[in-house]
């Protein structure tokens, strides 16, 4: 152990005794304490004091829209009134952290300029992202809800810059998520265009069956035959003429007619189902509903937040005692030896 042996006295700095060693060299460790607060807190004046802006808010379910508002026993798991999950709030912080956002908060609030970014410089969009990412953060909560945290010289700035960020969000969110939804809806319009031609083309084929009295042919075969039986007993033989000429019709076309019906049947069955996709993939393509809800908007901060001018000073102050202490022991250590 080192020890020192001065005026007759011994300390082991492993032990109590370093406090009589701290209390003889008192004068010493206390200039170099007081310098170090004196020179904490004039550095802490020039230090740019910086305001904090946050934003708190949860994402949405991902639920369907328009199945959620149109359909009658849509059995989903997730509501459109629902707060989401972990994984929507992933997605959440993802677009958060997008350069689409970066991008569209950098332009309409000339970060450039705000954070003395020099253009002409060699690396002035590195520059700018650095500054920005070290001003700007998100992260998860434990309550799942997602922090937007803007610090900035002006606080006025800081939480226009958070709350355009929780603006910009929907518009982003929007932009990735419509251009495959109008392009759902225009696949399904078509299929629903061309149905629609092809059920009217089957209905113009079964209106000429039908210009030749053609118009249930179960039933009018039914009826025919036993008209026929009764003039037959009756003996009337213009009845029987006009009703067989009736039969010949319907036996003639009566297949055809048959035919197209249920294929008519069939595509007005079709016909339904497309219209409803139609208008549920129209809902989805222009609907504009939010991707978050909003608990905490941020507003203009009253006191900074950084840096804390008691914290600095503190511990400098406290590092210089160490540093001061360790070196008076070393040099009492090396004196020492050297005797």
């Amino acid at each position: 152990m080192a020890k020192e042996k001065t005026s007759g006295a011994t300390y082991d700095f492993a032990s109590t005794d370093l406090l009589i060693y701290i209390w003889k060299k008192r004068w010493a460790l206390a200039i170099i304490s007081v310098s170090a607060a004196i020179l904490s807190i004039i550095i802490s004046f020039t230090i740019t004091p910086l305001f904090r802006a946050t934003v708190i808010m949860f994402p949405t379910a991902n639920a369907s829209i328009s199945k959620n508002l149109l359909s009658d026993n849509y059995g989903g798991r997730y509501s459109i009134y629902e707060i989401g999950e972990e994984d929507q709030a992933e997605q959440l912080l993802q677009v958060l952290n997008s350069e689409e956002i970066k991008n569209r908060i950098v332009a309409k609030h000339n970060l450039m300029a705000h954070y003395k970014i020099d253009t002409a410089s060699a690396f002035p969009l590195t520059q700018l992202d650095a500054a920005y990412r070290s001003k700007v953060s998100f992260r998860r909560t434990e309550y799942m809800s997602v922090e937007i945290e803007v610090m900035d010289k002006d606080p006025q700035m800081a939480a226009d810059i958070a709350n355009d960020i929780s603006a910009f969000t929907d518009s982003v969110f929007h932009q990735i998520l419509k251009q495959r939804a109008v392009d759902a809806y225009l696949v399904v319009e078509k299929e629903y265009n061309e149905m629609k031609i092809s059920a009217q083309m089957t209905k113009d084929s079964l209106d000429v069956i039908r210009s030749y009295g053609v118009n249930n042919y179960s039933l009018q075969s039914e009826r025919y035959h036993e008209a026929y039986g009764k003039a037959l007993l009756a003996g009337n033989a213009n009845a029987m003429r006009v009703i067989d000429e009736k039969l010949k019709m319907l036996s003639k076309h009566g297949g055809t007619y048959d035919l197209l019906n249920n294929e008519m049947s069939f595509k007005l069955s079709i016909l339904s189902r497309l219209k409803q996709r139609v208008v549920e993939a129209k809902v989805e393509a222009e609907q504009n509903l939010p991707h978050k809800f909003v608990v905490d908007q941020a507003f203009k901060a009253e006191k900074k937040v950084y840096p804390k001018k008691s914290i600095i000073v503190i511990v400098s102050t406290l590092s210089a005692f160490m540093f001061g202490l360790i070196i008076l022991i070393l040099s009492e250590n090396l004196k020492t030896k050297l005797k």
